[in-house]
């Protein structure tokens, strides 16, 4: 289903492996004493870009360990790329949060590798089916599934468990139903037997056949792979969702890519399902999640650095994220052309990371433990001003004004301001055009915030400031939540 030559996203790039991850040992594998070790290595190695395909639960930058060794990569000029986490669709599960890393959520590709279209056009002769729920170990009757499609719902136990199950009672296939909560997502799984997944809706639709017939029938295709599959791409409902817990004014995720369905190298360690007792051994899998995903952006990374060895960290986060296609999640879907000639860049420096931890609270005594050295902090740091690429302001309640400055790193231009602006807020830019004279000049703007009328809060609304000179487009997410004390006090 995957056959051809398969290239990596810098397919020149030398790969070094840093093993931070061991053995489980009471609730941990993954302990910040080694993933500090392994920054520490890659910092010393001379590494480009170190890709973190790993993450815990949300925690304060002084208490996590990626976010530390993290900080301590972009302070020598490496660009950090982390998973986001498959905690969702819930919301505020985003972890890896720190400002100085590139977030990265899962979202599908146009390539479709699921079989449901096929077996559900024409369910005839071959053999019956027989439905049993959640098709869990020790649950099934295998008089009554030998040799017949089992249908199984999604939930509770492991997708390819419950293919297992079926296999061991002598079903010769399975079709698994996604619950609401899975929606439309289908992942391609590596099962113990020919298996399709199929969407809700669909899944409904099956089992509403099955009760109303008494002799209901299907047939197993020979799987085959399905090109420039629409809508695509869209959010895997896996990934991890903000709003960010630990600093709600830093928008996270950050960007989105390809996360669902990847082929890729897989070890020889362990069997195709990563269960125990599966003893096949193959060197490529498909598989889901934002650890996928992560090392797409790490890959456009490296190509950006290739041909811009002297942009920071945060002008490369910043052009990934600028020119992202508008989407549900963080900036949007990655772009890695349109990331190669952003137009603009919202830079930061070292310093600017150092203020913003002391504007969320940090004293000099806890910065000196986290930088290394001793930081007097900037009197004018202040959160609202921090220049990050997307605008968050989680409890808006009157007029917020804030400051951004952007850095041209394309030819001369002028670049006007264009805004769509979250329901009931308004949104106003100073000045609205930013004229740009040589390449590195920087340019500052203020843009400000007001609630258009008073009333309850209905959650996150979401906009968008554009800067453009015809050719470049640089776009920045608005994101506000309106304050609770608004609507008590009436203003």
């Amino acid at each position: 289903m995957g056959n051809g030559t398969a290239k990596g996203g810098s397919p020149k790039a030398r790969v070094a492996a840093y093993k931070v991850c061991w053995p489980q040992v009471s609730d941990g594998q993954c302990f910040d004493a080694d993933i500090l070790k392994g920054f520490d290595m890659a910092i010393h190695d001379g590494v480009d870009v170190i890709s973190v395909s790993l993450g815990g639960d949300p925690a304060d930058y002084f208490n996590d360990g990626t976010a530390i060794g993290a900080f301590h990569a972009v302070k020598h000029g490496i660009v950090v790329v982390c998973s986001a986490a498959n905690s969702g669709p819930e919301l505020g599960t985003v972890t890896n949060v720190s400002p100085w890393i590139i977030t990265v959520g899962a979202s599908t590709l146009d390539r479709d590798l699921s079989l449901h279209s096929q077996i559900f056009r024409s369910l005839v002769s071959l053999p019956t089916f027989y439905m049993l729920s959640l098709c869990k170990n020790g649950a099934l009757d295998h008089e009554k599934v030998k040799g017949k499609i089992l249908v199984c719902l999604r939930g509770d136990t492991a997708r390819v468990d419950k293919g297992r199950q079926a296999a061991v009672a002598g079903a010769v296939g399975m079709i698994l139903c996604n619950d609401k909560s899975s929606g439309n997502e289908i992942t391609a799984d590596p099962h113990f037997l020919p298996a399709s997944q199929i969407t809700y809706k669909d899944g409904v639709k099956v089992l509403d056949y099955i009760k109303s017939s008494d002799n209901p029938m299907g047939y197993i295709t020979s799987p085959s792979t399905y090109l420039n599959a629409k809508p695509s791409p869209f959010m895997a409902s896996f990934s991890s969702a903000g709003p960010n817990k630990i600093t709600p004014e830093i928008l996270k995720p950050d960007i989105t890519a390809p996360g669902v369905n990847i082929i890729a190298a897989f070890t020889g360690a362990i069997g195709a399902t990563e269960l125990p007792y599966d003893t096949r051994r193959i060197p490529y899998n498909i598989m889901s999640g934002t650890s996928m995903s992560c090392p797409h952006v790490a890959g456009v990374v490296g190509l950006l650095k290739t041909a811009h060895p002297d942009w920071s960290p945060s002008a490369i986060r910043s052009a990934i994220m600028t020119t992202a296609t508008p989407f549900s999640y963080g900036s949007g879907h990655i772009r890695p052309n349109r990331a190669m000639d952003p137009g603009l860049v919202y830079d930061l420096s070292e310093d600017d990371y150092l203020d913003f931890l002391c504007s969320i609270g940090y004293n000099q005594t806890t910065i000196k433990r986290f930088f290394g050295t001793q930081y007097e902090c900037s009197k004018s740091a202040n959160l609202e001003d921090f220049n990050y690429p997307s605008i968050s302001v989680p409890m808006i309640s009157g007029s917020v004004t804030l400051s951004r400055k952007l850095k041209n790193v394309g030819s001369p231009s002028n670049y006007a301001a264009s805004v769509r602006e979250p329901l009931g807020i308004s949104v106003s830019v100073e000045p609205k055009i930013l004229a740009f004279k040589k390449i590195g000049e920087e340019k500052s703007f203020k843009v400000t915030l007001k609630p258009k009328w008073s009333g309850a809060p209905d959650n996150y609304r979401f906009g968008e400031l554009t800067w453009t000179d015809g050719k470049h487009y640089v776009r920045s997410p608005i994101v506000v939540n309106q304050a609770q004390a608004e609507a008590e006090s009436g203003a």
